[in-house]
């Protein structure tokens, strides 16, 4: 019976990279979320993200999440603007999993923002404005 050898195990590992359709870069920042039901914000969390594409997001959630729900997130961006303004980075879409405080979200939607203006967007969003 033939065995697998380190190069088929390598060319394995290669074609499961080559399916990913977005690079993922690992980074750790603080996000802010909130699960939306009714066009309304259901709750509030907070979370440090883990990897960052173009596709969605993977974060460390403090409190579990149900899966499938939509959900946006609000990432502190580490650079600013100008060199002065900060900015968040904004993220719709759907919870993808959520285990062991790992959420992996499908982006939808994504923009930047300034810092005070998503601090007020969220701030109308919650009391349904």
């Amino acid at each position: 019976m033939p065995t697998a050898s380190a190069l088929d195990f390598v060319s394995l590992e290669s074609e499961r990279a080559e399916r990913r359709a977005h690079y993922r870069y690992p980074m750790n920042l603080q996000v802010h979320y909130r699960l939306i039901g009714n066009h309304r914000a259901q709750r509030l969390g907070f979370g440090r993200t883990i990897d960052v594409s173009s596709g969605g997001v993977l974060f460390e959630a403090e409190d579990l999440v149900p899966a499938e729900s939509v959900i946006e997130l609000a990432l502190s961006w580490p650079f600013r603007l100008h060199g002065s303004c900060s900015l968040q980075l904004i993220v719709r879409g759907r919870i993808l999993r959520a285990d062991n405080g790992k959420v992996a979200v499908r982006s939808e939607f994504h923009e930047f923002r300034t810092a005070r203006r998503a601090a007020f967007d969220e701030a109308a969003a919650f009391a349904g404005v």
